[in-house]
């Protein structure tokens, strides 16, 4: 299973978070066509460049838009623009799941509903392709679970279009509230945690340090200059925890609409649901039914069997323990002629036994050249037999 750690010994910032996971690797031809995908006009793509921060070589983004590109949003135009887009739609419902965290705690800061709630610094449209952009590489790294460390707490103020505020700014710190999120003083007076990454660690985080191996490093850079490096870490790896335990759980139905499945199935991927799967079957006076069965953490079982319950017409499920026996997996970068690739590798005992093509990298090389994606698909798939055989 995929981790994430974020190691926020200067804070974090949604610029901070995308540069760090390009610095992993998140390949920014990929980046730049999935955020074109939004309609956002004068958006004219991401750059990426090496800095220095202290001592440290570090990541950091340059997000080309006009300045008149920046406008006041409330949460239904901007969910309306991402799920009117053709993003993946993991990468949709992790997007709006964290602005819409964000406007919840905008609405209680300053007493307003949520659809009274007008983004203005996060509305802006460097902050919607930040975030747009941290789902992305959490979806291109196949990251299951994300992790932070403690946050830095600075005092001071900060301009805000709201006047000047206290630091950590009020939606922000309702943000770290509703998170459990631990707090270490810190003596400078400057922002260090900005709503745009409290919001995206409140929505997908836990304050822990996980047990895990380590697989890639991403460096991401802020914009100020300090006495210290003025980076975040992320960590990548797979997890190193002793074996987890799952669970089957089953029901059968046989007076559902089955168009009504096909959603059911997305609803308990987004739940947590490791694999859902339907099954033809005949039950009793010989009627036509499907079997649906899901796999899941044993931790998820109350949830998912909630929402079966929920969700469809039956009236109970059925539910087993299991484990399960699984693979290592990673992310390999190779060159091909289409130009640089993302790899899916599986690993037994230490050794790739397998490199499969990521396919959405495969699209997007297919687009800019081009050409059929089983032809970029094919070249792919035989410049990595390097990596089996070396």
């Amino acid at each position: 299973m995929s981790l994430l750690y974020c190691d926020c010994f200067s804070g974090i910032s949604g610029d901070m978070f995308l540069a760090a996971l390009l610095d992993a690797g998140l390949p920014l031809d990929l980046l730049n066509a999935q955020l074109s995908r939004l309609a956002l006009e004068g958006f004219d793509g991401v750059e990426v460049r090496k800095v220095t921060k202290g001592t440290l070589q570090a990541s950091q983004i340059d997000i080309h838009i006009p300045p008149e590109g920046s406008s006041e949003r409330n949460l239904q135009a901007i969910v309306e623009l991402i799920h009117s887009s053709s993003l993946p739609e993991r990468v949709k419902v992790d997007s709006t799941a964290i602005f819409t965290i964000l406007a919840e705690s905008e609405a209680k800061v300053h007493g307003l509903s949520v659809e009274q709630v007008h983004f203005h610094e996060v509305g802006a449209l460097d902050s919607i392709l930040d975030i747009v952009g941290a789902a992305v590489g959490l979806s291109f790294f196949d990251v299951q679970q994300v992790y932070a460390s403690s946050l830095p707490y600075a005092s001071g103020s900060v301009e805000t279009r709201h006047g000047r505020l206290p630091l950590p700014a009020p939606a922000t710190l309702e943000l770290l509230r509703r998170a459990g999120a631990p707090l270490v003083p810190v003596l400078e007076q400057i922002e260090l945690v900005t709503p745009t990454g409290a919001a995206i660690l409140a929505q997908l985080a836990e304050f822990r340090q996980p047990a895990m191996t380590v697989q890639t490093v991403g460096i991401g850079a802020g914009r100020r200059d300090l006495p210290w490096p003025n980076v975040l870490r992320l960590i990548i790896g797979q997890s190193s925890q002793p074996r987890e335990e799952h669970v089957e759980i089953e029901t059968n139905i046989d007076d559902m609409n089955p168009q009504l499945l096909g959603a059911l199935m997305g609803r308990l991927f987004e739940a947590g649901a490791l694999d859902v799967y339907f099954s033809p079957i005949f039950m009793k006076k010989n009627r036509p039914a499907t079997r649906v069965s899901v796999i899941a953490r044993a931790q998820d079982e109350a949830r998912l069997s909630q929402l079966l319950l929920r969700e469809t017409t039956t009236l109970g499920v059925r539910v087993k323990a299991m484990h399960r026996h699984e693979a290592g997996r990673e992310l390999r970068r190779i060159d091909t002629p289409y130009g640089e690739a993302a790899v899916k590798v599986k690993l037994l005992d230490g050794n790739i036994v397998q490199a499969v093509p990521e396919y959405e990298v495969c699209v997007e090389l297919a687009k800019q050249r081009q050409v059929p994606v089983s032809q970029v698909y094919a070249v792919i798939a035989a410049a990595a037999l390097v990596l089996i055989e070396g």
